[in-house]
């Protein structure tokens, strides 16, 4: 009866959860340059007030925009709306990332628009559309997820496996075995339609500022979820959702907590 109550209350992960053993090896995933020893005590602790000031200055180091394109150049992927590609970038990095950075502590970078793609979706005739934003706005992206992420992750509902660090398919699979064994025999089984399409954008941005009262940072991401969108010879602006939401990487915004929460939407098992 303990096992089923305690499967029936979803638990957010503690905040001093001994993962692996140690707090360490919890956030051993994170951005070095971002996530230093001070930090990640405020991080397990918690902050005054439960909310994150100065953020920017994370986001823009030159630091993290160095690991943020590591990282957009390992996942590879295709230009976006300015042809410019990965190498292109490259090829001019320090002057690319440095620019960047001083975009990002004027307040003046913008996103550019998202090339949108036609892709064949497996096991139908229907085709999936996928986003494609340039290389410099992915590097932003990846940059800024690296500083959020953990704010949000230390509270995510510990059953939820999706679109979070050190977590997959086969870690829910497991956990999956592990109910059979217990007795469990029911699957409830739900998918919203078009999630990322009809996010309400001001609520989701509510439950960041929930957190994070950075007012460049907000901005940051009210601008990523208005960018165009450019389709062929046509181009137009979604009034809803997260434009970016299918593309060759996962978008900082997709690691926010959703509408009803932070274990709402695609994050449950």
């Amino acid at each position: 009866m303990k096992a089923r109550q305690t499967e029936a209350d979803p638990a957010s992960v503690p905040a001093r959860a001994k993962q692996a053993g140690e707090p360490q090896a919890r956030w051993s995933w994170v951005e070095p340059s971002v996530w230093t020893e001070r930090m990640l005590t405020a991080l397990e602790v918690g902050v005054k007030g439960g909310k994150w000031y100065s953020l920017i200055d994370k986001v823009s180091s030159l630091r993290n925009l160095e690991s943020a394109f590591a990282q957009v150049k390992s996942n590879q992927g295709s230009a976006g709306v300015d042809r410019v590609t990965i190498g292109m970038f490259e090829a001019h990095l320090e002057e690319n990332l440095k620019r960047l950075s001083e975009l990002l502590k004027e307040g003046s970078y913008r996103p550019q628009a998202i090339r949108r793609v036609w892709i064949a979706k497996p096991g139908s005739r229907e085709k999936r559309p996928l986003g494609i934003p340039t290389v410099r706005d992915r590097v932003v992206q990846t940059a800024l997820r690296n500083v959020l992420e953990p704010i949000f992750e230390r509270d995510f509902a510990a059953q939820s496996y999706g679109f979070r660090p050190q977590r997959g398919c086969k870690d829910a699979l497991r956990r999956v075995a592990e109910l059979l064994k217990a007795g469990y025999v029911h699957v409830a089984d739900a998918d919203l339609q078009s999630y990322y399409d009809t996010i309400p954008r001001q609520a989701l941005l509510e439950q960041v500022k929930g957190k994070v009262a950075d007012s460049r940072v907000l901005d940051l991401l009210e601008a990523y979820l208005g960018q165009e969108v450019m389709e062929s010879a046509k181009s137009w602006t979604p009034e809803r959702g997260n434009p970016a939401r299918s593309r060759d990487q996962p978008s900082a915004v997709q690691h926010l907590p959703g509408p009803s929460g932070p274990s709402h939407g695609a994050a449950w098992l």
